[in-house]
């Protein structure tokens, strides 16, 4: 009996599906891991690294046991594919609650900035997240047996399935943002997204055991729609394992350093995250869907030229994040655009080339651009914006693709003006780029004196003299010197009938809050997510020193809710001195799921 006899339509929709419940998963994974281990940078590069280490390993794993599996059991491939769907759908329940019992084993470990948490909740982290990941990277190779036991003549299979893929990871990126997390909360959408994992493996289980396949035929090798002569490339694999590497390192760092660099203008709510992670994925999809038009015409564009695209789009971003243009939310979404399509075009391009249908080249393939992926977002957010800042950092980033060029430059691909246009482009840009450009990392109005800090959680600016002296994190105005926030420390210890013994305040600032609050001469304990905000005391009260030096005044770096939740001491008052409510910590409060800490916290405040 033959079901589903469309196969082309089928794989579109499973992949679509498939792509929306990924996304969905990476958005509300990672706004549970905020709650449960902290409001960090590190934590979204943890997760991004950790979602792409499964995809890599799954994807090459999948194409190594995808043919033993088919011979063991004699089944189609397509029901191995359906059993990946039924382990991704666990994941929705599993978890959330794995996340829990993690953020309880590491209440003990002390302050959020030590290295011992940072590597443990790492660590728990990822496997909780890797095996799920791993069943999503293994349905590519799982899928593409599929295809060749169809008999459907097609030997660019990966790139059909990543468009349809990025379809569905586009719209699952905006719905989830925007719809279902604010009318279903985090729990309900996860089991959404779990009904639709589970919905696929019913398909796939029942095509794959009701259209048994038939005996597998040697096939004649079809010539491929795409070139294969293209010289500097495709004469050593190497070559083409090389560029994909570098195209999923960079795309990554890139997408964790715009997150970071674009805050001032996107803010760091949980839409910033997805808006930024639509848009790369709505123009990758843009980039696969050109090269499958293409290719059906059988004319793509050479491999060296899509490199020097890429080496000249990659600085779009730094040229409009400077504020003295004002750059809004679409101009700066759209400047990553370019980039992102040229992207979506090359990858796809690369493991049709390399693989020629084959599922184990493609899963290898695939792999090595997805290890690129992992280091990315690692090697960002722990060396590369902590010490160089955001505009060198995607300075540095756009540099492997001008060096590929740049290597390539004798060969015949492409033309000697284009070459020449390319050259002189990007070396205009890099200068431009390195000394005249300032992106929205620093405010205006930055003058000789300004402090600027930086570590692995944000950019710290201070600035400004007299009672004119401001703080940004991230580009983002924090708080200014004013006598409010003095009395919020005067006027919550005045009023008690009993004299107050100790005090708890949750965010620094400036530190007047901590000061004030000091003056008392009661215990003051002082939580801090920043560790830079802590250094950039001195720059707002000269006798900073002198009170953090107080035996009674401890400042503690860690995120408010954490440390709540695993501190043992009581206080007489605690005050709240939050960031503006367009901060991650605050937006933390908007979806439905809150927790008794949360409403703890506001009520005082």
């Amino acid at each position: 009996m033959q079901i589903f006899l469309n196969v082309k339509s089928l794989l579109f929709f499973l992949f679509f599906v498939s792509g929306f419940c990924g996304l969905l998963y990476q958005i509300i994974w990672t706004r549970i891991a905020f709650v449960s281990f902290g409001v960090i940078s590190p934590i979204v590069s943890v997760v991004i690294s950790v979602f792409m280490l499964g995809l890599s390993l799954g994807s090459w794993a999948g194409g190594k046991w995808i043919p033993y599996l088919k011979k063991k059991t004699s089944f189609s491939a397509i029901i191995f594919y359906g059993f990946a769907e039924i382990i991704i759908g666990l994941g929705a329940f599993a978890v959330p609650n794995l996340f829990t019992i993690g953020e309880t084993l590491l209440l003990p470990l002390g302050e959020i900035n030590s290295s011992q948490y940072l590597f443990l909740s790492a660590l728990i982290l990822g496997l909780s997240i890797f095996p799920f990941c791993f069943a999503m990277g293994a349905t590519y190779p799982f899928m593409m047996a599929f295809v060749q036991e169809s008999k459907w003549e097609e030997r660019t299979s990966f790139s059909y399935l990543y468009l349809a893929n990025g379809i569905g990871a586009t719209f699952g990126t905006i719905i989830t943002a925007v719809f279902l997390v604010e009318k279903l909360g985090f729990s309900n959408t996860l089991t959404f997204g779990a009904f639709g994992n589970f919905s696929l493996a019913l398909i796939c289980l029942i095509k794959g055991f009701y259209d048994r396949p038939s005996p597998e035929v040697e096939q004649p090798i079809l010539p491929s729609k795409i070139s294969i002569m293209e010289n500097w490339l495709l004469n050593k694999k190497s070559r083409t394992y090389l560029v994909l590497f570098i195209t999923g390192l960079t795309s990554l760092a890139m997408e964790v350093t715009w997150i970071r660099g674009f805050t001032p203008v996107v803010k760091t709510t949980i839409y910033a995250f997805a808006a930024i992670l639509a848009t790369y994925l709505f123009a990758t999809l843009l980039g696969s869907q050109w090269y499958r038009r293409n290719l059906n015409k059988q004319k793509t564009i050479p491999t060296l030229k899509l490199v020097g695209i890429c080496f000249l789009f990659a600085f779009f971003p730094i040229f409009v994040s400077t504020p003295d243009i004002h750059p809004t939310v679409p101009m700066l979404l759209g400047s990553i655009l370019p980039f992102c399509i040229a992207l979506g075009y090359l990858t796809p391009k690369l493991i049709d080339q390399v693989s020629q249908g084959n599922p184990k080249e493609a899963g290898r393939a695939y792999a090595i651009n997805i290890l690129g992926g992992i280091l990315g977002p690692l090697f960002a957010s722990y060396f590369l914006i902590p010490g160089f800042g955001v505009k060198l950092t995607l300075v540095l980033l756009a540099m492997p693709y001008g060096i590929l060029f740049l290597y390539s430059v004798n060969s015949n691909e492409v033309s000697k003006p284009f070459k020449w246009a390319i050259g002189i482009a990007g070396t205009f840009a890099t200068i431009v780029s390195f000394f005249f450009i300032t992106t929205l990392e620093f405010p205006t109005g930055m003058g000789k004196g300004s402090l600027v800090l930086r570590d692995s959680t944000a950019t710290v600016v201070a600035l400004g003299k007299g009672m004119r002296k401001r703080l940004f994190v991230n580009g983002i105005g924090i708080t200014k010197l004013t006598p409010i926030t003095k009395m919020m420390a005067h006027l919550p210890l005045s009023i008690r009938k009993k004299k107050p013994k100790s005090a708890l305040i949750i965010a620094l600032g400036m530190g007047t809050t901590l000061r004030s609050a000091a003056s008392w001469g009661i215990d003051v304990k002082c939580v801090e997510l920043v560790p830079s905000v802590v250094k950039a005391l001195p720059y707002f009260f000269e006798d900073a020193s002198s009170i953090l030096s107080q035996p009674n005044v401890e400042v503690i770096i860690d995120d408010g809710r954490r440390f709540l939740n695993r501190t043992q001491n009581k206080y007489d008052v605690i005050i709240i001195d939050p960031p503006p409510p367009i901060e991650a910590a605050s937006s933390l409060v908007q979806p439905r799921t809150h927790s008794n800490q949360d409403l703890k916290i506001f009520y005082i405040s």
